[in-house]
């Protein structure tokens, strides 16, 4: 199985699977001389780890990582560093009663497809377990773009029908359980959380990330755009379904004499009125905030009987056994994911400006 990295100066490789013993990534090109301990790493570990909300799967797993390479004296020394998460509440035996189904919603039957063998424990390398080594990995690279004055959030724009549209305080998010700056809309997504739990459903949703203090003239046309390189970025993260920056698809809806973002001066730097754009213009940076949203389908796992075929292709009921463990609501924890995808794409076009120009 090939593609197992992203990134091409700041680059990663994760490998493991979600009932395995533990799961990794390895960090190339990250430069000597960042200060970096674990410690730094386990905040965003934290948000991403299931069991932390009633609205996460009960699954319990701490994240303690442990870095075995690429650090001396508390410093980044340009060697690989390499990061190790064990699984510790690992069940794959759980999965055994529905080993041979196809279950609606994940991938077991493409990759039969494609390799003509599955792990089903969890769903294998497709679980959204792997993440958790994107998270460790864009905590490197939020250390390397602080250094820049480069700061990356994401928040809950909507869950189900509710949408959030006060966005303005954003301290709020780390008292949040469902990371959402709208106190009203954050209390109506609780509610529809809890209604979705008892039916025995899920429901998608909304991230949206803002990028911060990123300069003007980072991304490389034609094939290297930042916002293509977001997409492919953001779509990597297992149950997405679409990704837009800036006014996104309302941007058909939009007369360009209104869309356009015009230029202006600002405290001696020129910026744009406006950010229609969502911070990027051909591609490369314009120095305003780079907005960009990334939708989440409904998790496939769902307590209510499904259904199906079996691998030989008999018709069958897909019914997850009493105490299987699931999201109703994978957007809650795909918030420090989605973080992390824009940091390391952020991190790469950095480091890859430096070869811009003499």
């Amino acid at each position: 199985m090939g593609s197992n990295s992203f990134g091409i100066i700041f680059r990663i490789t994760t490998w493991g699977e979600s009932h395995g013993p533990a799961i990794g990534v390895v960090i190339d090109g990250c430069p000597a001389g960042l200060e970096l301990s674990e410690q730094d790493l386990l905040p965003d570990l934290k948000r991403r780890a299931p069991g932390s909300n009633p609205y996460t799967s009960p699954r319990k797993e701490n994240d303690q990582l442990q870095i075995l390479s690429g650090i001396f004296e508390g410093k980044t020394t340009g060697a690989p560093i390499s990061i190790l998460i064990p699984n510790i509440d690992a069940d794959p035996k759980s999965y055994n009663p529905i080993q041979r189904l196809l279950r609606p919603g994940h991938a077991n039957f493409t990759y039969l497809a494609k390799y003509g063998i599955f792990d089903p424990s969890g769903g294998g390398r497709a679980s959204a377990r792997e993440t958790a080594c994107r998270v460790a990995a864009g905590g490197v690279a939020k250390k390397l773009l602080d250094h820049f004055g480069i700061k990356v959030q994401a928040y809950i724009r909507q869950i189900g029908s509710i949408e959030a549209t006060q966005l303005s305080d954003l301290t709020l998010l780390d008292k949040s359980m469902i990371y959402c700056p709208d106190p009203e809309a954050s209390r109506l997504m609780v509610e529809e959380l809890e209604r979705i739990k008892v039916e025995g459903d899920s429901l998608g949703g909304v991230v949206e990330f803002i990028a911060t203090g990123a300069p003007a003239g980072l991304g490389d046309p034609v094939y290297e755009k930042l916002g293509a390189n977001l997409s492919k970025a953001m779509l990597s993260i297992p149950a997405t379904k679409g990704f837009e920056m800036g006014s996104g698809f309302e941007a058909a809806t939009i007369q360009g004499s209104v869309h356009n973002d015009v230029y202006e001066q600002h405290e001696g730097r020129i910026t744009t009125r406006t950010n229609f754009a969502g911070g990027t213009l051909g591609g490369i940076t314009t120095g305003m905030p780079i907005i960009g949203r990334v939708v989440f389908k409904p998790p496939s796992s769902i307590k209510k009987p499904q259904s199906t075929l079996t691998i030989e292709g008999q018709e069958a009921t897909l019914q997850f056994p009493e105490g299987s463990r699931h999201d109703p609501c994978v957007a809650i924890r795909a918030v420090p994911v989605v973080e992390a995808m824009a940091a390391l794409v952020l991190v790469d076009a950095l480091l890859l400006n430096r070869c811009a120009r003499v």
